[in-house]
């Protein structure tokens, strides 16, 4: 009788788990989807599936959260990290619809999804359930129930769970793969071509604006100010991850010379004055 009262009553600190950590939760399923970069969405997902692993371990189901935080925090995740940072997708690629109706197929989606989310809440709320302790001990613990369910009733959805996996990261390694059709030039080869096409025959300049800045997406500036679209590499120009500054560090240059100016007319006066 204890056991039934216990899994219809919450505590304090309970409640008060779940109410934080579940706005948490719901504040980086938000920002899974309104975020710009998909960087910034996996990494935002990846704190979503961290906190659903607390409560499961909150729960009692321990190897549960412990497979929520190794295999799909660690696992899927990072390989869905692994892929944007393989493929390159910017925040101009994640706006371009690359499939039509494929928004308003997402909101059917999420529409659907928090339907059959509602009816699973509000059955468990409306009839009786054995609880996590009564359905352990039928199989002889978490570990075995998990495993009786997994390859008798869910194997055929188990079995497809690992295909697909399986496809994204044969996927993954298509997308990347580069299939070289001829050999690959020599520093010597590349030199003799610039000289041939006379483009550039030095070297490329380094980036950094007058060595105050080193940073590899900051241009360099030539002799007039202007920023030299070469000390800095192509597929950050294509990105558009280049930083602008220019007017800030022509602005800190004409200080410099006008302080140098000042001082300079310093010396020439006091060295007129000791003449």
């Amino acid at each position: 009788m204890s056991a039934n009262l216990a899994a219809y009553t919450t505590s304090t600190g309970e409640a008060f788990q779940f109410w934080v950590l579940g706005t948490v939760a719901v504040a980086g399923a938000l920002s899974t989807i309104l975020m710009r970069k998909a960087v910034h969405s996996a990494l935002c997902l990846a704190g979503t599936m961290i906190v659903l692993a607390v409560f499961y371990l909150a729960n009692g189901a321990y190897f549960l959260g412990i497979v929520q935080i190794v295999v799909y925090t660690g696992a899927i995740m990072m390989l869905f990290l692994f892929v944007v940072m393989l493929v390159g997708v910017t925040a101009a690629d994640s706006l371009k619809e690359t499939i039509k109706g494929q928004r308003w197929l997402a909101v059917a989606c999420g529409l659907g999804f928090g339907i059959l989310l509602a009816a699973g809440i509000g059955n468990a709320s409306l009839t009786e359930f054995a609880g996590l302790g009564t359905a352990n001990s039928a199989h002889g613990g978490n570990v075995e129930g998990l495993a009786a369910l997994i390859f008798t009733k869910y194997v055929f959805a188990f079995e497809i769970t690992g295909a697909l996996l399986i496809t994204a990261a044969v996927g993954a390694m298509v997308l990347t793969h580069r299939e070289r059709t001829e050999r690959a030039r020599t520093q010597r080869e590349l030199s003799e071509q610039r000289v041939r096409e006379g483009k550039h025959v030095p070297p490329l300049p380094a980036p950094g604006v007058y060595a105050r800045h080193n940073a590899v997406d900051i241009a360099g500036l030539l002799p007039d100010g202007t920023a030299s679209e070469l000390t800095v590499m192509q597929t950050l120009r294509k990105r558009g991850q280049i930083r602008d500054v220019s007017t800030e560090a022509m602005a800190d240059l004409k200080a410099l010379e006008q302080r140098s100016e000042e001082r300079l007319g310093r010396d020439r006066d006091e060295e007129e004055a000791t003449r």
